[in-house]
């Protein structure tokens, strides 16, 4: 699974408040971004943990005049059944690594249901206007919502200030090489955060319509966010994502007259892969379609 998208590699990921030094880190030295290998209470023994995650699967090929056998442990390869393998064969097991997180999502979605704090996953390509979406919701409901903010990059903290200069609490996840935020994260970063009763969580996850869209992280509902000057085929590009939102919002509508962009065939698109996806079209540059939005998220706080 991840090995196939670049979450891979040893990464450490941080949790970090604007205007304070670094609140968290984790290093997960084991070839792999996440810590969906090990339980969080043990010890790390670098040279036993670096490559204790077994690889549950073994092939054997030749090269040229050369045979030679390997014996691979990746615990992120998980598909619990046999691939018939040009060399062998090839058994996958990605089953413990979404269960687990899952187990942890549905933790963190009883937390959120018992402070009242609606959730909201807000995935998408890199550049289709998250933060920006984040940032006009924020300055013209901040009157009425009580809001708070988790931010996922690979690296920097500029998105966190942007959200800072509104005064609202954020914390800001660098995962390093990772290409996703997990239940995991978020755990760690609402308990540092410190959410309020009765509020909005905004998680912006990191610029990506792939592997976040296997990861539940226990939000009450998922929005993808694509723009106008992406193609209108990404929601048949990437199904998984738009099967998985509850909410999809196309953003950029100003530049509609200057693009190749219909509207009409993206929503086709998207609904032939979920025919439950609710629809926004603004421009948040503009203001354009915004209200609609706005009393979305009041009639469902």
């Amino acid at each position: 699974m991840c090995d196939t998208c670049g979450c891979e590699g040893d990464s450490k990921i941080t949790y970090n408040k604007p205007g304070e030094e670094h609140t968290h880190d984790h290093d997960h030295g084991h070839g792999h971004t996440h810590s969906y290998t090990h339980d969080h209470d043990h010890q790390h023994d670098t040279d036993k943990h670096a490559h204790d995650h077994k690889h549950e699967y073994s092939h054997e090929h030749s090269h040229h005049d050369h045979d030679h056998e390997h014996d691979h442990a990746h615990e992120h390869h998980t598909h619990e059944k046999e691939h018939d393998h040009p060399h062998g064969k090839e058994i996958k097991i990605e089953h413990d690594i979404l269960n687990k997180n899952n187990a942890l999502a549905e933790r963190n979605r009883g937390y959120f249901e018992a402070k009242n704090v609606f959730a909201l996953n807000l995935v998408s390509s890199p550049g289709s206007g998250k933060t920006s979406l984040l940032e006009r919701t924020i300055k013209e409901l901040g009157s009425e919502l009580n809001f708070y903010v988790v931010e996922g990059d690979q690296q920097t903290m500029n998105d966190a200030n942007r959200i800072a200069a509104l005064k609202v609490p954020v914390i800001q996840i660098n995962t390093g090489n990772g290409c996703h935020l997990d239940a995991e994260m978020v755990n760690k970063a609402v308990k540092q955060l410190e959410v309020a009763n009765d509020s909005v969580l905004f998680i912006e996850n990191v610029g990506n319509l792939v592997c976040p869209s296997l990861f539940d992280l226990g939000e009450a509902k998922r929005v993808v966010v694509i723009s106008v000057t992406e193609g209108d085929d990404k929601p048949i590009k990437y199904p998984t994502m738009f099967h998985s939102a509850d909410i999809c919002i196309i953003n950029k509508t100003d530049l509609l007259p200057y693009v190749d962009f219909s509207v009409a065939k993206a929503k086709e698109y998207a609904l032939s892969v979920n025919h439950h996806l609710v629809f926004f079209e603004v421009s948040v540059k503009t203001g354009e379609g915004m209200q609609q939005w706005y009393q979305w998220l009041k009639e469902n706080k």
